[in-house]
């Protein structure tokens, strides 16, 4: 009787240790450094300019319904309390609060008047500065990129790309246009630059933003330019129109915004009508664009743009987006095309006739199709000359809008930097099993377990 209560004690605690083997072993293979991914994944949905609604404020909120109910038809109810909201406003509310400060305030103040009426957790509306703009479009395009962490299945560990190989962000909007790199080798102006510290690695950026450098923008202050040098008073030829298209527009626009409201002794701002008329010709379009720009501040300067402004050389990577992926897609030049081509598919483009043009792209809208020529010419102007983009350089210019399918853009930015989604630590450690191998082990150290409880009572017993 002993001698058998012995031998069972004996294959218990063989068993028992077998099994304790087992487990250890099935806890440590296959353990993968993983980190821990982030609980959401932001998105924007696009809406028109608030600063529009500078004389009917309230509207301003009421723009926002339709965005605000869309969005909150695919977050389960439940989870609406936990959603953050944040507004924030660019460069056409810059202007309006440059021109009056007073409508500014009472735009923003409908904007949170509507977002207080839904459930969310609204964190205010406010102006974000051209800086902010375009490194928020820096942060959207590196982060869809993985370009501040990726992981290397050959060193099996999370890597840090170095800053020189992050791509730089090219945002032309309507009232301004913002211009964000890491370049390369020392800064000479520190105070044109933004430090971040995203994933544990520090970033420091060039960026600039360019208010009334926008696309809209640009139309008013060309149309301004061409009036001014013209020598009669009622009808005046713009370059960049097409032939037989005619745009009829009153000298007190151009008193609705700052930048074409300042005075000139040879343009009274009066309320008299000016139409203009169309020539299709391409080489004189682009010789009106390239006044738009003070190059003469920057002298000899290769580390200038234009108005005197810094900028160190452009270097690595580019994605160009917003109005200059739209105007380039227009013409089916996104594919990478070269420098030359781009001239040569401009040029001809410029060179056709309104009803060339009309009958050809009848779904195209009519106010912005004669204005593709004056685009076009100005981001070439904007690239090359200002910019200081090269036949090589030009090459490493991507025009595109999303990355898989996500937009591209500063609002995606803005809410990773605001939420702290892009974090200023290293990315979190922790060891990783896959799902049969942890089930086994956790089977497998639940049975040790009761054996070992099994083991005891017999060594008491015994």
């Amino acid at each position: 009787m002993f001698v058998n209560k012995k031998l069972f004690t004996t294959a218990l605690l063989g068993l028992l240790v077998t099994l304790s083997i087992i487990a250890l072993i099935l806890s440590l293979v296959k353990v993968e450094d993983v980190t821990l991914p982030p609980t959401v994944q932001p998105d924007s949905l696009p809406g028109p300019g608030i600063s529009s609604y500078a004389d009917d404020p309230s509207k301003a909120g009421d723009s926002l319904r339709e965005c605000m109910d869309k969005a909150l038809m695919v977050i389960p109810a439940a989870e609406h309390r936990e959603v953050s909201a944040y507004f924030g406003a660019t460069a056409g509310m810059r202007l309006l609060r440059e021109q009056n400060s007073s409508a500014a305030d009472q735009v923003l103040a409908e904007i949170a008047k509507t977002m207080q009426e839904y459930p969310v957790a609204f964190y205010g509306a406010q102006i974000i500065t051209g800086e902010e703009e375009g490194a928020y479009g820096w942060i959207t395009i590196n982060y869809l990129l993985e370009s501040f962490t990726k992981y290397s299945p050959k060193a099996h560990m999370w890597v840090h790309p170095e800053a020189d190989n992050s791509f730089g962000a090219l945002d032309l909007g309507g009232a301004s246009t913002q211009i964000s790199f890491a370049p390369k080798g020392s800064f000479i102006n520190w105070n044109k630059t933004s430090r971040f510290m995203l994933y544990g690695y520090n970033y420091n950026i060039y960026t600039h933003s360019y208010l009334c450098y926008g696309q809209n923008e640009m139309w008013k202050r060309l149309a301004k330019q061409l009036i001014v040098e013209s020598s009669t008073s009622t009808v005046v030829e713009h370059p960049c129109y097409p032939k037989d298209y005619k745009e009829t527009i009153s000298l007190s626009s151009f008193r609705t915004s700052p930048c074409t409201n300042q005075s000139d002794p040879r343009l009274p701002l009066d309320d008299r009508n000016v139409t203009l008329e169309g020539r299709s010709n391409a080489s004189g379009c682009l010789v009106a664009v390239k006044k738009l720009f003070n190059f003469s501040a920057c002298g000899q300067s290769q580390d200038c743009s234009f108005d005197g402004i810094y900028q160190p050389p452009v270097s690595g990577q580019f994605f160009a987006f917003s109005a200059f992926y739209y105007n380039f897609n227009f013409l089916n030049l996104t594919e990478g095309q070269s420098l030359a081509t781009v001239r040569e598919t401009i040029e001809s483009f410029c060179a056709r006739t309104w009803e060339d043009l009309s009958s050809n792209y009848p779904e195209e809208n009519p106010e912005r199709l004669p204005k593709y020529c004056a685009n076009a010419n100005y981001i070439l102007t904007l690239l090359l000359d200002a910019y200081k983009f090269n036949e090589t350089s030009w090459n490493n210019i991507f025009f595109q809008m999303k990355v898989g399918s996500t937009d591209v853009g500063w609002t995606l930015g803005y809410m990773l930097n605001l939420t702290n989604m892009v974090p200023a630590e290293a990315p979190v450690w922790v060891k990783g099993h896959t799902p049969s191998l942890w089930a086994a082990a956790v089977a497998f150290v639940t049975l040790t377990l009761a054996l070992g409880l099994v083991a005891l009572v017999v060594l008491l017993w015994t």
